[in-house]
């Protein structure tokens, strides 16, 4: 969906703590300001944009996050959810798109992917790899083989960590090793540079 005009609706509260999180003042749950699910609606549905991306933070920690979803679902519009992975997306609306973003050894929280999650994907749906160095890239091919995946059981997405590896050299291994998966850019922060928030 690179380059779609979407609304991102960024829910407060994280409880991982990745060592290259991109929104550290989404971490605390009180960091957001309080909105009620009809209000959130409406502004999405006021801007009218043919995506709609619900983030965090960790948006699957907050108690009102699933009938945003669905509610968010009844719009005009594609809905996407992107989520850690270390809580359960089975009860996410059936029709909201899901990425999952599986958390490499770089990140520090590795060990709170919850694999069983894999299971509950869905066409559309995506697997997110972010990708800080080399040795997160290697993991990511061993989970790619581990768990069988490839284009079929969801987009395979890797992306480069911001400032720390180059989108380049992180394309130069993907097209060397000829990896299913499509390179993702953070295209906002190559617009707008990467301290901008709202846009």
């Amino acid at each position: 969906m690179a380059g779609t005009p979407c609304t991102l609706v960024r829910l407060a509260g994280c409880p991982l703590r990745c060592r290259y999180c991109d929104t550290p003042r989404a971490l605390s749950f009180d960091s957001g300001r309080e909105a009620t699910l009809s209000s959130i609606v409406e502004e999405v549905r006021r801007r009218g944009r043919p995506l709609i991306l619900v983030t965090g933070g960790e948006p699957l920690a907050q108690k009102g996050a699933l009938p945003l979803l669905a509610a968010l679902a009844d719009l005009d519009a594609i809905v996407q959810v992107e989520t850690s992975g270390a809580l359960p997306i089975e009860g996410v609306d059936a029709r909201v798109r899901r990425i999952l973003d599986l958390k490499a050894p770089g990140s520090g929280e590795e060990k709170r992917n919850r694999w069983q999650n894999l299971d509950c994907l869905h066409a559309g749906d995506e697997i997110k790899l972010v990708i800080a160095d080399e040795e997160d890239y290697r993991w990511a091919l061993e989970v790619i083989e581990r768990y069988r995946l490839d284009q079929s059981s969801a987009t395979l997405l890797f992306a480069p960590v911001w400032g720390r590896l180059g989108p380049a050299l992180l394309a130069e291994w993907l097209l060397r090793d000829r990896v299913p998966a499509r390179l993702q850019i953070q295209q906002h922060k190559l617009i707008w540079g990467g301290d901008v928030e709202g846009v």
